[in-house]
């Protein structure tokens, strides 16, 4: 359990996600991710990291059951800080980093694969921001990566999923693979790209990163200042509470319901 690197073939790193039961991240799992992958793109022999999850879905955000036991905003600034640096360190890794993804992508897993350079999912992958059900905002920026403006909004506002293959046709997701393919599939990207001159594929990532039109640091900073905002006045708790409940708001339709009654358990 926590976060793992590995390094299966040569010049690919494979840093692996493992919150069991669905990837919930506490606050200092989202700054061992970072670390993580931080130290995975300044090791001079990797060319290449793949960024994948163990277990049924990739990433469901952030451990809402650590944020209520928690009094006070300690968990919550924790995990808007430990969000950013995670997320910041997928951008700013020295080199391209692939996201494999399978299952759900919910929150902040949105925040990771929307920093990646690539990514490649599972036929069963689902993505999506069920943030205003959970009494929260952010990674708006992120899911603007993944699909066009007025999309984005309207996922945004509804808490609406939509699937990998979807991500294909908006040219988001390199392939969709049987989820038995996935880790090889996401490999073998990784690995055409490893195979190129470990300083230009640097100079590449840096190049391409510095023509980006959108400072996806300030702009998701800017995000989680609304954020802190519902929480101070109430409004975040009051959502929170009835995340995953019966009564609640639904944002599930069907693997986000389940996913979230298993956070709240």
């Amino acid at each position: 359990m926590g976060v793992s690197t590995c390094t299966p073939e040569e010049g690919i790193a494979v840093v692996t996600v493992d919150f069991p039961p669905v990837n919930a991240l506490p606050v200092q799992g989202w700054y061992d991710l970072a670390a993580a992958v931080r130290a995975a793109g300044a090791d001079p022999k990797v060319r290449c990291v793949v960024l994948a999850a163990a277990g049924r879905g990739f990433n469901a955000g952030v451990d809402i059951k650590e944020m209520q036991r928690t009094p006070g905003h300690d968990a919550l600034l924790g995990a808007n800080r430990g969000c950013y640096e995670a997320f910041a360190a997928v951008y700013d890794c020295e080199v391209p980093v692939v996201a494999a993804v399978q299952g759900f992508c919910l929150g902040g897993g949105i925040g990771l694969v929307g920093n990646a350079d690539a990514v490649v999912a599972s036929d069963d992958a689902t993505f999506g921001l069920p943030e205003l059900d959970r009494g929260a905002l952010g990674a708006a920026t992120h899911l603007a990566r993944l699909v066009p403006q007025h999309l984005m909004r309207t996922l945004y506002y509804t808490s609406r999923t939509v699937t990998a293959e979807e991500l294909r046709q908006h040219g988001s997701v390199w392939r969709v693979v049987p989820r038995e393919q996935l880790n090889h599939a996401a490999r073998e990207l990784a690995g055409e790209i490893a195979a190129k001159d470990g300083t230009l594929i640097r100079l590449a990532k840096a190049a391409i990163n510095g023509i980006d039109p959108v400072d996806v640091r300030r702009s998701y900073r800017f995000e989680q200042g609304f954020t802190f905002e519902a929480n101070l006045s109430g409004i975040a708790d009051r959502v929170r509470d009835t995340f995953g409940s019966d009564t609640g708001t639904s944002t599930a339709r069907g693997t986000e319901s389940s996913t979230a009654r298993e956070q709240r358990s």
